[in-house]
């Protein structure tokens, strides 16, 4: 076996798969582009589903990657144990309906124990199958030469996820040797047992059946391999370290942590579990920020958010109290930077994020102890020595407080914790993301009459909006049909085509299809599996026939005001880069004839002066009249002239590159205008977030721009009329009217605050004396609460001693105000347990200071028995 890093295991396994014939995916974003059925790429499968199910084909049904992934289902067990990760890497080799399991065994055994590849010893190797997989037993027995007893047959070798596809699986395991176990009364100690010695290094999945919606099973039209290996825990094998944490995809992280900390890994198993969970973390977080996502408190940003968190407080375990996680930023560019750049790439954005929220959560931190506080002063007071099992999740889940931590503090008090009823609260979570995990892992099942559709279809429409063309194929119901008649809903595919195919956010183009006595209403057009251009369509007239030669007509109209928004959108992307910073990156975007969308990657608040500066920048690039270049380049070389490649797209060999001017080089498929000076104007409509870390700009171009200006000049001009002004002198009118309000508002609180004083003086002659206390409780006159407080301070200061409560009634709600002074304060007379006993009585709640609380009330007709108990309050203290 050589000795190799993890970077050469990588490559090892692409190269030996290119040799096999297979093309490399390239590593997808972690973000899922157009599957929100998944909250992260968790497989190396996850982003192949579209091959899988059949709603694509690809070029090459034989297909290996080297896939990003993150899983937090078992969060808990990181750093705990030997393998658990939150970030990792999956290896894997794909069949489409090409070669099954002879060959997926074959390549599986050769690039383990060629030593032109990785070179173990077969003698060290054992395989599991399902006990039924007769067909994997020969292979493996008779072609590879395993031993008898080194085949073991496992139930539960079966990879199932639900509706899709699904069978038999076989994992290959690597003995470590007696010195990770060799206890032979050890029920546990065999490939597939729960142990250390036998370590699975390759899962091999023979997709054979459908699992079908009634439960049942049966055969694929294809039959499909889809394998997976761990690069870290192969690693861990090849590099023979006990751990995943202790290969060279980790080791610099854990080193460049024990120079921040000042403590060694290695020397305490505590402290190592704290090392561990910042390596990982680290790698997760950076990787996922690079990739666009960014902490929030919820969905994929809370994900990130909890493991910075995580890794903050174990930090505490290895003497580190300040943040730091975003120094790691660069060990982990450099560890990963040849196959994975655009962390190095993006490093100082990665930072930046990552330090703010480490900040955050040190004041976080704060804001936990408060509340645990609170809940300890709270329980004691109820006579109970313990803090309920709800409470101690919710600061573990919100505020990132581990149970041990919650225990410590608890335990400083003379207080316990209820251990079952947070274990409750935790599986109630398991269960919640179980549930979500198994309505979102399952595919479509294969096989439909488009997958078998190989009629060849050309698209002509960037140049073309009229053609003529025959018609290749009609599917109707989903079966391909000779001939669709009038008044019936089709699809069909034409030997040429000038219809755009909605993609890359500009949606379809709309027409018509035209032959003698027929005409064929377009109403959307979609990319079929084998990449030609689908047509929805109703028959308005007449029959239209396989074969028949029609006239394809776009609506022109329509497609020029698409083009205008598209290289709109384009021109958006680099002025929000130039003003905003080059982190943004397209999220998403939206091109329809009559508006356009834009979804972009930022963080914080975009301020209307910086808004005001991207739509000056689009203006001026428009009014400049720069030409829109289209040409046809090799991938690299597109890349190498700085050609921006968009969020999640996937490109081939041959890529069109879309310029403008000297301004924007983007890699785009879609249709633009040939000069900016098209355009016309350009004018955003709203901006605002529209989740964690992404912002939208919706806006309009050409005559949508200028009727929307019309629009508001025209509002301008009404109001400027009722403000008996002209548009011009309006602001100089708003400010007026607004000094005149603001004098209007003083005059009224000095009128309000002197008939209080008047109020408050008649007032004084209610006051009764209650067992030697002088209590005052009346209902008065106060336009809002800052009104009755006034009042209740005047009264303070009149009477020297008293418990004052005060009532009003405005706008239908209770405002209450209660005051004692501080000689009964002394002798146990509380202003905030008054006003909460009182405002109970009318359907509200509140409280407040010993001397001076308030409180709010729905239920106006009971106010006078609410102010009559005052007396009874006072008689009870």
């Amino acid at each position: 076996m050589k000795n190799l890093t993890g970077s050469q295991i990588r490559k090892m396994f692409l190269d030996f798969f290119k040799e096999k014939g297979h093309s490399v995916e390239p590593s997808a974003s972690l973000v899922p582009i157009e599957d929100p059925s998944l909250l992260w790429i968790n497989s190396g499968v996850a982003t192949l589903k579209k091959y899988f199910d059949g709603r694509v084909i690809p070029e090459n049904p034989r297909i290996t990657n080297a896939q990003k992934s993150i899983r937090t289902n078992d969060i808990e067990n990181v750093g705990k144990t030997a393998r658990h990760q939150t970030f990792f890497e999956m290896l894997g080799n794909f069949s489409i309906g090409d070669y099954f399991k002879e060959e997926a065994i074959e390549w599986a055994w050769e690039f383990l124990t060629d030593n032109k590849w990785i070179g173990f010893e077969p003698e060290l190797l054992s395989v599991t199958i399902h006990p039924e997989d007769d067909e994997a037993y020969e292979i493996w027995s008779k072609k590879i030469g395993v031993p008898e007893e080194r085949i073991i047959r496992l139930e539960g070798n079966f990879w199932d996820i639900g509706e899709g596809p699904s069978g038999p699986n076989s994992e290959i395991f690597y003995d470590r040797g007696p010195e990770y176990g060799d206890d032979p009364t050890d029920p546990e100690l065999y490939p597939g047992g729960e142990n250390e010695r036998f370590l699975e290094v390759w899962n091999l999945v023979f997709s054979q059946f459908n699992h079908n919606p009634d439960g049942t099973y049966t055969p694929l039209p294809k039959k499909n391999i889809d394998t997976g290996m761990g690069l870290e825990r192969m690693a861990s094998v090849v590099q023979n370290v006990p751990t995943n944490f202790d290969t060279d995809l980790f080791m610099p992280i854990i080193r460049a942590t024990e120079e921040i900390s000042g403590v060694k890994y290695g020397s305490d198993k505590e402290k190592d579990v704290a090392f561990k969970v910042i390596a990982d973390h680290i790698r997760t977080v950076a990787f996922a920020v690079g990739d666009g996502a960014l902490p929030s408190n919820e969905g994929r940003g809370y994900v990130l958010r909890r493991l910075l968190r995580r890794a903050v407080r174990y930090a505490k375990q290895i003497n580190i109290n300040r943040p730091f996680m975003y120094e790691l930023v660069a060990v982990v560019g450099e560890v990963m930077h040849d196959f994975y750049p655009q962390v190095k790439e993006k490093e100082d954005f990665i930072q930046k994020v990552i330090k703010n929220e480490e900040e955050r959560f040190h004041e976080t931190l704060h804001e936990g102890l408060t509340i645990l506080s609170s809940v300890i002063k709270k329980e004691k007071e109820k006579g109970s020595d313990t803090i309920p099992g709800a409470d101690v999740f919710r600061l573990y889940d919100t505020y990132g407080f581990p149970v041990e931590l919650t225990e410590e503090y608890a335990l400083e008090d003379g207080m316990k914790i209820d251990h079952d009823g947070f274990e409750e609260e935790m599986e109630q979570q398991r269960e919640r993301a179980r549930a979500a995990r198994q309505d979102v892992d399952s595919m479509q099942v294969q096989g439909s009459v488009l997958g078998n559709l190989k009629v060849e279809s050309q698209f002509i429409g960037y140049g073309n909006l009229k053609t003529n063309a025959k018609v290749a194929a009609i599917i109707k119901d989903g079966e391909l049909v000779e001939e669709a008649a009038s008044g019936e809903e089709i699809q069909f595919i034409l030997d040429a085509t000038p219809f755009y195919a909605e993609s890359g956010g500009q949606i379809a183009d709309r027409g018509v299809l035209q032959a003698d006595g027929v005409s064929v209403k377009i109403k959307d057009v979609q990319k079929a599996p084998n990449g030609q251009n689908l047509h929805k369509a109703v028959v308005e007239a007449g029959t239209l026939k396989t074969g028949q030669t029609v006239t394809a007509i776009v609506d022109q109209e329509n497609r020029v005001k698409i083009t205008k928004n598209h290289t709109a959108t384009h021109l958006l992307h680099q002025a929000l880069k130039d003003v905003l910073g080059t982190h943004v990156n397209q999220a998403g975007s939206l091109v329809e004839p009559d508006r356009l969308r834009f979804d972009f990657s930022h963080f914080g608040q975009v301020k209307p002066e910086e808004l005001e500066q991207v739509e000056q920048i689009v203006n001026e690039k428009i009014w400049r009249n720069m030409d829109v270049d289209i040409t046809l380049k090799p991938i690299a070389e597109a890349k190498a002239m700085g050609a921006m490649a968009l969020f999640g797209e996937k490109y081939g060999d041959v890529v069109r590159v879309v310029k403008v001017g000297g301004y924007s080089l983007e890699l785009c498929g879609g249709c633009h205008v040939p000069n900016t000076s098209v355009i016309g104007l350009f004018k955003i409509v709203s901006e605002g977030g529209i989740g964690a870390g992404t912002r939208r700009i919706e806006a309009v171009t050409g005559e949508a721009a200028y009727l929307l200006l019309n629009e508001q000049v025209g509002l301008l001009k009404e109001a400027a009329d009722k403000l008996k002004t002209s548009p011009k002198d309006i602001l100089t009118r708003i400010e007026g009217l607004s000094a005149e309000i603001k004098q209007l508002q003083r005059e009224n609180e000095s009128l309000a605050a002197k008939l209080g004083n008047i109020e408050a003086g008649n007032l004084v002659s209610k006051v009764k004396e209650i067992d030697g206390v002088n209590v005052l409780s009346a209902k008065v006159q106060a336009a809002d609460m800052n009104n009755l407080r006034n009042m209740a301070d005047d009264l303070k200061q009149k009477l020297g001693s008293a418990v004052i409560l005060l009532g009003s009634v405005h706008e239908g709600k209770v405002n209450l105000i209660s005051a004692v002074t501080k000689d009964l304060n002394e002798k146990g007379y509380h202003a905030g347990k008054l006003i909460k006993e009182v405002a109970t009585r009318c359907g509200g709640g509140g409280g407040g200071r010993p001397d001076m609380a308030q409180a709010g009330g729905k239920d106006p007709e009971k106010l006078d028995s609410a102010l009559q108990f005052v007396e009874e309050w006072v008689k009870s203290i």
